[in-house]
């Protein structure tokens, strides 16, 4: 009689491993499940095992895979074995201030202080892509910006190392600004300094991406959105996307309105630019536009801030990635990242939900992806 072996599970290729950048700040529990959601999908594509926290990793020898919650500089990545973009899943970069959005404005003039890496070749490429602004790192710099650009109407001040909108102040006078400069002493100031920008009214804020793994490379764009949070403030909650098979050229196929396409260029030069910052890298690169009208009633559209990193339409990215691996033929996925506050009882049928409970500081919430439409329909014709 012949025995009948039950086929054997094949063995893990490698390992795929998310964890706590070096110096990031404490990440709330919705965030740290979402993250794992994103790793976990990761490992299905590559057939790895999943691990949260590296653990004793180090010396990268092909088995290891890396979701870092915040973008690596370079020495903590190259200590990991982090060599390039099939890596890990976000990016690494030079130096601290290169993760912030402080790169994202000119100084004052070539005599404004600035660290000793700063490539001025950088703002003055993506000087087009950008509001009026600029970056200071003293309080004499910071008040020759400041009268410079409020000549021209509201401002607001940003701290590059502040995340989720926070810590910004619009600021009217020089005044404002002097008043403000007291909160930020601080060696934080001395290496990633403080951003002044022309302030928007009726903002909506894009996002405009990249990104791959492995053989599979998407591009995107989206908008974000806004919901309420348990202690009443408009915040983040989510983005809805358009994510395409393929690079940058893949999203300029597109038949978009006009500032749908001029948001995708400023993003695509953006990235671009980094060219200036030798060591970079990255396997997701995301650019935040906002578009809006300015205190003298000019429309404006710039990239905000880059994110080289895990972030909130990641999950939505994945989706997407996620369903092109098991059918080559799609071309074009719709998908969204949603965050809800409260207790909400009646989700979407096809809801992939990441976390749904009692966050112990920010309460009660639920982060869910949902894919709404999925074609193997060329992309230009499917945007029509």
């Amino acid at each position: 009689m012949t025995e009948h072996r039950g086929t054997q599970p094949s063995q893990p290729k490698g390992t795929v491993i998310a964890f706590s950048a070096p110096g990031c700040e404490p990440l709330y529990a919705h965030e740290r499940e979402a993250i794992a959601a994103v790793a976990r999908t990761i490992a299905t594509l590559k057939g790895f095992a999943f691990r949260q926290g590296l653990g004793n990793s180090s010396g990268n020898s092909g088995g290891l895979y890396f979701v870092p919650d915040d973008s690596l500089l370079a020495p903590d990545a190259a200590r990991l074995g982090i060599n390039g973009p099939q890596d890990l899943f976000g990016g690494v970069v030079p130096w601290r201030f290169a993760t912030t959005k402080a790169i994202t404005h000119e100084l004052v003039d070539d005599l404004a202080e600035r660290p000793k890496e700063w490539s001025t070749g950088f703002g003055r490429t993506v000087a087009a892509a950008v509001l009026p602004g600029y970056t200071v790192f003293s309080r004499h710099d910071a008040l020759r910006a400041a009268r410079r650009l409020l000549k021209f109407g509201l401002a607001r001040l940003k701290p590059p190392l502040a995340s989720r909108g926070q810590d910004q102040h619009i600021v009217r006078t020089v005044a404002d600004v002097e008043r403000l400069l007291e909160q930020y002493r601080s060696p934080d100031f001395d290496e990633c300094g403080l951003v002044l920008e022309a302030d928007l009214r009726d903002v909506v804020t894009l996002s405009v991406g990249r990104t791959e793994i492995d053989e599979i490379m998407v591009a995107y764009y989206g908008t974000q959105t806004t919901t309420t949070d348990n202690a009443g403030q408009s915040v983040y909650g989510g983005s809805d996307l358009i994510v395409v098979r393929g690079g940058w050229e893949a999203l300029e196929d597109l038949q978009l309105p006009r500032a749908l396409a001029l948001a995708i260029a400023q993003a695509r030069a953006y990235d671009a630019a980094m060219a200036e910052y030798p060591g970079f890298f990255a396997s997701r690169r995301n650019y935040d536009i906002g578009q809006g009208v300015d205190s003298s009633g000019i429309w404006r559209s710039g990239v905000l801030e880059a994110s080289w990193r895990i972030g909130g339409s990641s999950t939505a990215e994945l989706a997407a990635i996620k369903i092109m691996k098991q059918d080559p033929d799609i071309q074009l996925v719709r998908a969204s990242a949603v965050k809800k506050f409260g207790n909400i009882s009646r989700l979407p049928m096809n809801a992939d939900v990441h976390f749904q409970g009692e966050d112990p500081d920010e309460g009660p919430i639920t982060r869910y992806t949902v894919v709404t439409h999925a074609t193997r329909e060329p992309p230009k014709k499917a945007a029509d």
